[in-house]
C-alpha cells in the first residue's frame, strides 16, 4: 500500500501529474523496487 487514495495515485502519475518524490518512492515501495542512482562520468 501507498498510503494514498486511488484518485490521488492517478491524478499524480498521469501525464498531467507532478508527482513528488515521496510519492514516487511509495509507489516503488508497494511494488517492491528500489530507485537507484549513480554518477554520471564526464
Amino acid at each position: 500500500m501507498t498510503g494514498l487514495t486511488r484518485e490521488g495515485l492517478y491524478k499524480a502519475l498521469s501525464p498531467d501529474g507532478n508527482p513528488s518524490f515521496s510519492t514516487v518512492m511509495k509507489v516503488c515501495k508497494a511494488l517492491g523496487l528500489k530507485l537507484h542512482t549513480e554518477a554520471v562520468e564526464a
